[in-house]
């Protein structure tokens, strides 16, 4: 149970990651959800421009209360900054709503494919951090990272091997947040629990996935999917 949060209004939030270019697909998720917080976990684009990126955010802020994002490897450095020139960056930044405070990771770690947004795992753990202690002292804390932690049901792919980041996984077993959200893999859609922190991989929102989480007095994460025409 979660004092704070007894007898409040539950909060959902709606994290959508590895949309690739599917902006009005993208659209139906976020009206569907009908949550009060939406998050863009990374990869909203494929190598897009940054007013192509922008474009799409200012179109989702207008259907949702409040809108974060952060970027993932087919990203590019300069969506991270127009997020923050935006107000609406989590990269190494912390946000607190009510009683529940979110921080984040963008891009993925160096990888043999060389895709344009990689970085060292000891950037990835420090932006972490820095996003971590502006929300220590929330009731709820929630890690949205692009990759996934490393060895977990997240981060395998169909090869069976686990590609994630282990950056994510120390930082997970170091300061034990609430929930953490992920994409990047687009195969390992689905939920885990690493200790007491409930993990998800929201899959692709081009497909039709995005990952939801409620919280009241108990924290909840779901895989969900909207069919086409749904």
């Amino acid at each position: 149970m979660i004092p704070e949060m007894q007898g409040k209004h539950k909060m959902r939030i709606a994290v959508l990651t590895d949309i690739h270019g599917a902006y009005d697909r993208a659209s139906e998720l976020i009206r569907h959800a009908g949550a009060d917080i939406v998050v863009i976990g990374g990869d909203l684009t494929t190598v897009g421009s940054v007013r192509e990126a922008e474009t799409a955010v200012d179109r989702y802020a207008a259907i949702t209360p409040h809108l974060f994002c952060i970027a993932g490897n087919m990203d590019l450095p300069a969506h991270d900054e127009m997020f923050a020139r935006k107000g609406i960056s989590l990269k190494g930044k912390g946000v607190v709503i009510g009683e529940v405070g979110m921080f984040g990771a963008s891009a993925a770690p160096l990888s043999p494919l060389h895709t344009p947004y990689e970085r060292r795992e000891e950037e990835l753990y420090a932006e972490m951090e820095a996003g971590y202690l502006q929300v220590r002292h929330a009731a709820v804390r929630i890690l949205i990272s692009h990759a996934p932690p490393y060895g977990s049901k997240c981060d395998i792919i169909h090869a069976g091997y686990h590609v994630g980041s282990t950056a994510v996984r120390d930082f997970i077993e170091d300061r034990k947040p609430d929930a953490a959200a992920c994409g990047h893999i687009h195969e390992g859609r689905g939920t885990d629990m690493l200790g007491k922190t409930a993990v998800m991989n929201c899959g692709t929102a081009s497909n039709g996935y995005y990952g939801l989480i409620t919280i009241g007095e108990t924290i909840e994460t779901a895989c969900m999917f909207l069919p086409l025409g749904g």
